[in-house]
């Protein structure tokens, strides 16, 4: 036997071996589910769900900033920050405000009662709250969800902080007596109703300590203006958390074609493909629309795609497209 033919040999017989050693993958379930252990009226059209683990098991822990993904009855999924005390292991708090049309939140006001079960991924955090001397939060309604545990952690630390908390009414405002508790001096409510219009971003940043790091979670309108307005104030760095999609500043169109119906739709430069093909496949899921839960990742047949999500890993980009936030060149065939 020749060199060569011997290493083939014992490259087979290696071969051979590992495949008898191969066993399936067995695909892991991050689904938990857990019960409503209590529901509370917090503010006008705003509940909050205590969830436990059906056997009272201590539940995996979280920080400041994080959200669960919470399958509602319906099937679809949406997000909601956590929003209880880091150091209950036992519980998980969530709040959700009912809007108009909101299929999610009307699916939790009408639906869930105390006894519910449901299904929950995470908790996951893309909203992390960093050590810091200083800190500013502003939070615009149902934005102090993720704002109130990082208000009770940098209280802990002995942190500077100052909070800037709007809304419509202070009815419509949830855990002002929490926050308030927490330090009054340090907590200014701001309801539209007293103040008139809504605060321009060089007014919520007024109250920051010098060299603070702002987190904001409200609507994109407040974001915009903080944005504009922070490099004359105080603040040193500015972090924050949408309601909604971001806007649309640098896009260009392209074609978007379904497979499985030969449709071809245009995606104008200030629409996302998930806008347009929702037109055409009202079903589609989605959720947050800001690229980070996964929900509307769609097969890509063909096409070059401008991944602008944070959820996809690098080696499923070749064939996966998020269509709530990617952008593409020309046209991409998606498996829809």
């Amino acid at each position: 036997m020749s060199s060569l033919e011997a290493v083939v040999s014992v490259y087979q017989r290696i071969s051979a071996y590992s495949g008898r050693r191969r066993r399936p993958v067995t695909p892991v379930s991050r689904d938990r589910e857990l019960v409503v252990d209590r529901m509370r009226t917090e503010a006008e059209d705003v509940v909050s769900l205590r969830l436990t683990a059906p056997d009272g098991a201590t539940l995996p822990a979280w920080r400041p900033g994080a959200h669960l993904d919470v399958v509602l009855p319906s099937g679809c999924v949406r997000q909601y920050s956590l929003c209880g005390d880091t150091a209950d292991t036992r519980a998980y708090r969530i709040a959700v405000r009912r809007l108009p049309g909101g299929t999610g939140s009307g699916e939790v006001h009408e639906e869930l009662r105390p006894g519910s079960r449901v299904t929950v991924r995470g908790p996951r955090n893309a909203f992390p709250l960093a050590p810091a001397r200083s800190y500013l939060f502003v939070a615009g309604g149902i934005g102090i969800t993720p704002i109130l545990p990082m208000v009770r952690a940098a209280a802990a630390r002995g942190a500077d902080w100052q909070l800037v908390y709007t809304g419509r009414t202070t009815a419509s405002m949830p855990f002002i007596d929490e926050l308030t508790r927490i330090d009054p001096r340090r907590v200014w409510i701001r309801p539209d109703t007293e103040y008139g219009i809504p605060a321009s971003g060089a007014e919520l940043l007024e109250r920051a300590p010098e060299g603070a790091a702002a987190y904001c979670c409200g609507p994109t309108p407040m974001i915009t203006s903080l944005r504009v307005d922070r490099p004359a104030s105080r603040v040193r760095s500015l972090h924050f958390e949408r309601f909604g999609p971001p806007p649309i500043s640098d896009g260009a169109p392209f074609e978007i074609e379904l497979a499985r119906s030969g449709r071809v739709l245009p995606v104008p430069a200030d629409h996302s493909a998930l806008d347009v093909v929702r037109e055409a496949v009202p079903d589609v899921a989605y959720s947050c629309r800001q690229g980070h839960c996964g929900t509307c990742a769609v097969g890509l047949i063909s096409g070059t795609v401008e991944h602008r999500d944070r959820v996809l890993p690098e080696p499923e980009r070749e064939n996966t497209m998020m269509i709530c936030v990617s952008r593409a060149t020309g046209r991409v065939v998606v498996d829809l």
